[in-house]
């Protein structure tokens, strides 16, 4: 097979690298004498291709799914179970228990209705995920949407609690050799659902959490020599960020402390608050470890595998395989001083006017080094919230002189400060980041779309700016808008598979239709999507496009949204490393062949995967 020659790849053996040894969980890897206590048949279910074989693999023109004779037997899933040591998890969703049934339970119920807002109980759940609306919202504390029923949607069958590179690379043939859908999960927060899917045997990677601190890593080819760290896909933003700083270190990470920053997030681009200085996530990787369609493990690097490399840089997750680990850039630490505040005023035209006088500050404070995480609320009395506001390496009194035009302009137009300027000074970046930002909740039940907004469109006073302003401003009051004020300079002058975009944006933008309400779907929808619409068309031909990981489901023009220029050489290494299409996501490279049949309005992973 083609595929074997191409993970064997090694290009110039004369530059110097560093080669980070494997972690702990990825030197247990599947090996033939693993399965010697099955049966020839009961093997053939989890054994690698032969790459001697002339047989080609049966075609399909769907997953097979529940119900088909093909499904696999009870028997065939317990052959899998033992392979993986008992790693095999049967899916229950999460509010199950507050229906009847053998999951009933009144206090876990009471609990989850409670909570279902924090994400961590979604995070630390085997198959639930963040934005429930794109899985069909099919099982929900009874208290929301009128809920009255629970049935497993578009939630995977089966799931993989995996701790070793063996167990996925078990689960991995086990998927290509029986020809049911496999789908990755690490923490859930895809916005548009990719983490789920009906029928599928999912991926868990959420507890590959090892970390290792490098102190000296080198790579000619990427011109980098300092210190890295490697961790497991699973490692969540606040612990890496917590390792970083044991060691007086920091790394370029979300703001949210309970992605997976090593994971979907990465591989997608991955926006930080260090961005305006460092560049985005996938700037700063170093080598990726995964597992491959077939079944086998490597390395990829700027000099092994370095076309994978460079797609997995950007390209977005579950596509090419699956991710085990990443070695990422170290930078010492830095005293950072951050603001949060909110306002409001007694009439939308004050308050428009407060929220212009922003607008009007997004290159230079980008250009100053600062990142900003905002939402506007709308309603009878607007609120805008200030989440978190990153100035890294800036004073106390920078930062007040950075903000002062636009707080001048706030009190001349009376608005109110609901909460007061709280502006601090932490000695560490990781302080800063994990005092300042709070856990990301559960995603609003209604549609997203998100979009960047390039410097040209926002230069003050330009008719462009002027237009762009007029086509986002009317926005305001038909939905929450969620904001990030940074830029992503290439800093390191990489070529990678990210966005092209993202190095002319200091604006990515997301914003949200009226709730879901039962009955009025196809309208919120058509009023959502004008919005969208009016977004793009009055950013024409500049240089834009839409973050990945916090997109629409059904991006028009996806392909080009999301990558650009990139994409066709991207669909290039998809079908060299993935012929037969084990890995599909929505949206995700090489997609459009296959398509979930599914009767709902909007996407929502309830349906049979089957070809176009």
């Amino acid at each position: 097979m083609k595929i074997y020659t191409f993970v064997l790849i090694l290009t110039s053996c004369l530059t110097s690298l560093t080669i980070a040894s494997l972690l702990p969980f990825e030197e247990i890897q599947l090996q033939a004498q693993d399965l010697s206590t099955l049966s020839p048949e009961e093997a053939s279910l989890v054994s690698f291709p032969d790459p001697s074989s002339s047989t080609n693999p049966k075609v399909r023109d769907c997953k097979v799914f529940p119900g088909d004779t093909d499904w696999p037997s009870e028997n065939s899933w317990d052959v899998l179970n033992r392979t993986v040591g008992g790693a095999l998890i049967r899916t229950v969703p999460l509010a199950a228990s507050c229906y009847e049934g053998a999951s009933y339970d009144k206090t876990q119920c009471d609990f989850i209705t409670q909570n279902w807002q924090d994400s961590s109980i979604h995070v630390s759940h085997p198959s639930s995920v963040l934005s429930p609306l794109y899985q069909g919202n099919t099982c929900l504390p009874p208290s929301l949407l009128n809920a009255t029923s629970c049935t497993i949607g578009g939630y995977p069958t089966y799931v993989l609690n995996t701790t070793t590179v063996s167990q996925i690379q078990a689960g991995v043939n086990f998927a290509r050799n029986t020809g049911i859908r496999i789908v990755i999960k690490n923490t859930g927060h895809d916005f548009s659902g990719k983490s789920g899917g009906a029928g599928a045997l999912s991926i868990w990677t959420h507890n590959l959490n090892a970390i290792e601190y490098i102190p000296e890593y080198e790579d000619d080819e990427l011109g980098y020599n300092g210190p890295a760290f490697k961790g497991g896909s699973g490692v969540l933003a606040r612990d890496l960020y917590q390792a970083a700083d044991a060691q007086g270190m920091i790394v370029v990470g979300g703001e949210g402390q309970d992605v997976g920053v090593l994971g979907g997030y990465v591989l997608g681009g991955g926006h930080s608050p260090l961005s305006s200085i460092y560049g985005l996530a996938s700037d700063q990787v170093l080598s990726m470890s995964i597992v491959l369609a077939n079944g086998s493990f490597i390395t990829t690097s700027s000099t092994s595998n370095p076309e994978l490399f460079w797609a997995l840089r950007g390209g977005g997750g579950s596509t090419f395989g699956v991710v085990t680990s990443v070695t990422v850039r170290a930078y010492p630490t830095l005293p950072t001083t951050t603001a949060r505040f909110s306002f409001t005023a007694h009439t939308m035209e004050n308050f428009m006017k407060g929220v212009k006088a922003y607008w009007d500050l997004f290159i230079a404070l980008a250009d100053a080094g600062t990142y900003s995480y905002f939402f506007i609320i709308p309603g009878t009395i607007p609120t805008f919230i200030m989440l978190g506001f990153v100035a890294p390496n800036q004073t106390t009194t920078q930062v007040q002189s950075l903000l002062q035009p636009w707080f001048s302009i706030l009190r001349s137009h009376n608005t109110t400060f609901l909460q007061p300027p709280n502006i601090t000074t932490y000695t560490s970046t990781a302080r800063a980041l994990l005092s300042t930002f709070p856990t990301e909740p559960l995603q609003p039940d209604g549609l997203i779309g998100s979009r960047l907004f390039p410097r040209s469109a926002l230069t003050p006073s330009s008719p462009l700016a002027n237009r762009t302003w007029e086509a986002w401003s009317e926005s305001i009051n038909k939905g929450v808008i969620i904001g990030f004020n940074f830029r992503a300079p290439n800093i390191h002058n990489l070529t990678t598979s990210v966005l092209p975009a993202w190095r002319e944006s200091v604006f990515h933008c997301i914003q949200g239709s009226a709730p879901w309400v039962p009955g009025r779907e196809k309208e919120i929808r058509e009023e959502f999507d004008g919005r969208m619409e009016r977004w793009k068309a009055v950013l024409g031909d500049e240089v834009t496009g839409s973050y990945l990981g916090e997109s629409s489901p059904e991006e028009v023009g996806w392909q080009e949204s999301f990558w650009g220029s990139n994409y066709g050489r991207l669909v290039g290494v998809k079908k060299e490393v993935d012929p037969g299409d084990v890995f599909w996501a929505l949206e995700a490279v090489g997609s459009e062949g296959w398509s979930v049949k599914t009767g709902a309005v909007i996407p929502d992973g309830d349906g049979r995967l089957c070809r176009v």
